[in-house]
């Protein structure tokens, strides 16, 4: 009888810890250290930024997706936006629904770590306005999901995608009127190779 009393303490308390597990940011370490770089950047303009598995999973999808066809394209397979919510994560009625929307993604590829890529997105100006939230568009994104993907036979070898936006759950931030939304589409970052 003591053993049993003894066992479920000890699963109680493992399913509580996987369950605040740190990675829902990213699907490996390095995808993670980005979480942290953008998350903690001095110019970050978000007070909080959560994670989400859900928009980390659409992110490893995306990910192994431009892998396998040796791309670093935004619309590869759908929109940004349309790929998060076929993921059924909840955006916001105000984000675009046609085959150019994307005010949620960010993606790269041929950088090695997460400090080259950051260092990159931060060089790109779409990119970063997007990730360290410089538009008042941006700054209501709370969220965030990350993968990185090696593929030693594809073109770019490494391949980045970063989904940060806001959901339209009650938990979220309220909605404000924007007079623009903007559309990072066509801005995609990949490194030439030597």
């Amino acid at each position: 009888m003591f053993k049993i009393y003894f066992i479920i303490p000890f699963i109680v308390f493992t399913n509580f810890s996987v369950a605040n597990n740190t990675d829902d940011c990213g699907n490996n370490e390095q995808a993670r250290a980005l979480a942290k770089l953008i998350k903690t950047d001095k110019n970050q303009k978000r007070n909080n930024i959560r994670c989400n598995i859900i928009l980390t999973k659409a992110a490893v999808d995306k990910a192994k997706k431009m892998s396998e066809f040796g791309l670093v394209l935004h619309n590869l397979g759908g929109s940004p936006n349309s790929r998060l919510r076929a993921a059924n994560y909840e955006l916001p009625d105000y984000y675009g629904t046609d085959f150019n929307s994307n005010q949620v993604e960010a993606i790269s590829g041929g950088y090695s770590d997460a400090d080259e890529v950051w260092d990159a997105f931060k060089r790109s100006d779409s990119h970063r306005i997007h990730l360290l939230g410089e538009h008042e568009f941006y700054v209501e994104q709370d969220e965030i999901g990350i993968a990185f993907i090696k593929n030693l036979s594809s073109p770019h070898v490494e391949y980045w995608a970063v989904y940060l936006t806001k959901g339209a759950k009650d938990n979220k931030s309220t909605s404000n009127h924007f007079n623009e939304i903007p559309n990072k589409s066509m801005f995609f970052l990949h490194k030439e190779k030597k």
